[in-house]
């Protein structure tokens, strides 16, 4: 924070997904979700069953904490070398507390008048960031003082992200390829969205693409013998509509079928750890590998990696920066990967 005397700081609200807090909280948690649809028994005993088995309650909000902390204590360390601007970051969540209108609401209380809107997810779909978006647009201008909101559409080709990704799938791949080593399937994963979403002109499906692309440009997957790559789709939803794919369970058995023996998951979709990673890949997705005598590994999660929260500190700075002193939205991404 400045002094009283200096600068008024920019906001910063950095929003998630959320996780309900304690196995109590499931089925609440799980209305909302449902946009206050109750679950039916066997759905609500299938999740409950997925959160048991990965230790009763996922960790994402402590990683989400650690995370917007992480950004937080970035930003002062780079504001020393910048122009002087102050940050002020708070959290808010999709379906728990605090609430993306109550992160907001603490914001407007300290007197900040401009808030760098931040989804902590790289690509951008209008029913995942554009949702956060659209109701923090909606509590700036709501709010007793309104101020300025500078959205973040989507972080995907921010500077360094596609090249810290590409170390942890080298590493990841490392132990696996070489003379003598099966063939092995790389899959970029993100989380699956309703197929009508992309009819309408939805830019996510290309944006994880882009992702693909850079990640294995950097490490030349196409010119690496016994490696091939390709984005499938997780954690689809329970709905009567079609969700974007291939499936990876579906991918995974595929690859099988073609003679791969070993299986690699980059969740470019996914910063951090919870359910969908924890137990979609960590679990079910291994227990489909195993019982086609396949291996599965996956990249390690970003969570509150020091070089990430570095990452995301720029595409905040770079955000007020390319905003102007209008409160423009800024650009969606920059270029991909030299």
């Amino acid at each position: 924070m400045s002094s009283a005397s200096g600068p008024t700081p920019t906001g910063v609200l950095v929003m998630a997904h959320g996780t309900p807090p304690d196995p109590g909280d499931i089925e609440r948690f799980y209305t909302a979700i449902r946009r206050g649809s109750p679950p039916t028994h066997q759905l609500l005993a299938e999740l409950v069953g997925r959160y048991e088995a990965i230790g009763g309650i996922s960790p994402l909000t402590e990683r989400t904490r650690a995370q917007v902390d992480g950004l937080a204590a970035a930003l002062q360390v780079q504001t020393r070398s910048d122009d002087g601007r102050d940050y002020l970051v708070r959290y808010g969540a999709k379906f728990v507390t605090p609430t993306i209108e109550e992160g907001m609401a603490e914001l407007v209380g300290s007197g900040v008048s401009r808030v760098v809107a931040l989804v902590l997810t790289p690509h951008q779909s209008s029913r995942g960031s554009g949702e956060y978006l659209r109701r923090a647009r909606q509590a700036s201008e709501e709010a007793p003082t309104p101020v300025e909101l500078i959205p973040v559409p989507s972080w995907h080709r921010a500077p360094g992200l596609a090249e810290l990704l590409a170390d942890r799938l080298q590493t990841a791949l490392h132990p696996l390829t070489g003379e003598g080593r099966g063939p092995t399937a790389v899959f970029f994963t993100a989380h699956s969205v309703p197929l009508r979403a992309l009819a309408e002109g939805d830019p996510y499906g290309d944006q994880v693409a882009e992702s693909a692309s850079d990640i294995a440009g950097l490490l030349g997957l196409d010119a690496t013998p016994g490696v091939t790559w390709s984005v499938a789709w997780q954690s689809a939803g329970r709905t009567p509509d079609p969700w974007i794919g291939p499936d990876l369970l579906t991918e995974i058995r595929r690859a099988a079928a073609e003679g791969f023996r070993q299986v690699v998951v980059c969740p470019v979709g996914f910063v951090s750890d919870h359910l969908e990673v924890l137990y979609d890949l960590d679990i079910e997705a291994l227990e489909v590998a195993r019982s086609l005598e396949m291996s599965l590994t996956r990249t390690s999660s970003l969570n509150d990696d020091p070089r990430f929260l570095d990452i995301l500190a720029g595409v905040v700075r770079r955000s007020v920066v390319q905003a102007g002193p209008g409160g423009a939205p800024a650009v969606s991404g920059s270029a991909p990967p030299a």
